[in-house]
């Protein structure tokens, strides 16, 4: 296949990255996650099509969008300018537009040529700090040919490599796409599936598999727990996590702080955000929390 011929709609390539991945790290956002987790710092990886953002700030209520747009997916409100995504045909008309510029594109159509020339640019970088590309998203497994031939075309170029992911594959696809990965970052939502089910709409069942099989199988996995308030935060929660990391065989986890960093994103999109006003979570907050892994001999850190 010509890998050149390939392309994904990628949301952002973010350089200079070093909290995905060890030393110095490119990070590739893939559009498009089969989780829709009510926290998520990355709204806009939700769907894997282009959709258009408003910054409400910066709109004048001109309504340029709404004679330019075609297919009926703007119009004017009593609260304002209102985008229906699922009318969008995603042709940008709008966005060229607004004088204003009120309106953004979020997701580009990337190739691997494209998106290899942005990577290598720091490859100097990557020799010196120990540190490669991690393919982020949204979720890279919810494009399992163009994550894979990205991977192989990396490693051609001695690349290190990581995923950062929900785990929420077939088996098949994740074993062949992680295959060719360095390491896996791997999120674990809940320990629990209901609550899992309730806080990010999907059973946890597939991904726990799939963590349980990597670690059978020797790949080098990280464990990662989102810490959401009064989701998954109790001591209870720990003990539950500590229960599960214990049986799969995974020896340490990394703790990330609930953190508000996407909040205004929701708003850009037209979304009702679950956790608005909801104080972040810090260090310090956790370290009773931390503690009970540690009871477990599992090595948590942030």
């Amino acid at each position: 296949m010509d890998k050149t011929n390939e392309s994904c709609i990628i949301f952002n390539i973010q350089k200079f990255s070093l909290h995905d991945g060890p030393g110095i790290r490119t990070v590739v956002f893939f559009k498009g996650c089969p989780l829709s987790c009510k926290w998520c710092a990355n709204p806009e990886s939700q769907t894997a099509n282009i959709q258009i953002l408003l910054d409400r700030d910066k709109c004048t209520a001109c309504q340029t969008c709404v004679r330019t747009c075609t297919s009926g997916a703007i119009t004017m409100t009593g609260s304002g300018v209102q985008i229906n995504h699922s009318r969008c045909r995603q042709c940008l008309s709008c966005v060229f537009a607004c004088p204003r510029k009120a309106l953004t594109a979020e997701g580009k159509e990337q190739t691997i040529p494209e998106i290899l020339e942005i990577c290598l640019q720091d490859k100097e970088f990557y020799e010196e700090s120990g540190g490669g590309v991690t393919l982020s998203g949204g979720e890279a497994l919810m494009h399992p040919q163009f994550a894979l031939s990205l991977l192989k075309t990396l490693k051609q170029h001695n690349i290190h490599t990581a995923i950062e992911t929900t785990g929420y594959a077939s088996a098949e696809i994740f074993d062949r796409v992680t295959a060719c990965a360095d390491l896996l970052l791997f999120d674990v939502k809940h320990w629990d599936e209901k609550k899992h089910i309730e806080g990010t709409r999907v059973s946890n069942r597939i991904i726990l598999e799939n963590l349980k099989r990597a670690i059978a199988a020797g790949k080098n996995v990280l464990p990662r727990l989102p810490v959401i308030p009064g989701y998954n935060n109790s001591s209870q929660d720990a003990e539950g996590f500590a229960t599960l990391l214990t049986e799969t065989g995974a020896k340490q986890i990394q703790l990330l702080p609930f953190h508000q960093f996407g909040e205004r994103k929701y708003d850009m999109l037209g979304k009702n955000y679950s956790y608005a006003n909801i104080p972040a979570l810090h260090e310090e907050d956790l370290e009773n929390f931390r503690q009970i892994f540690l009871l477990h001999d599992i090595q948590a850190f942030f």
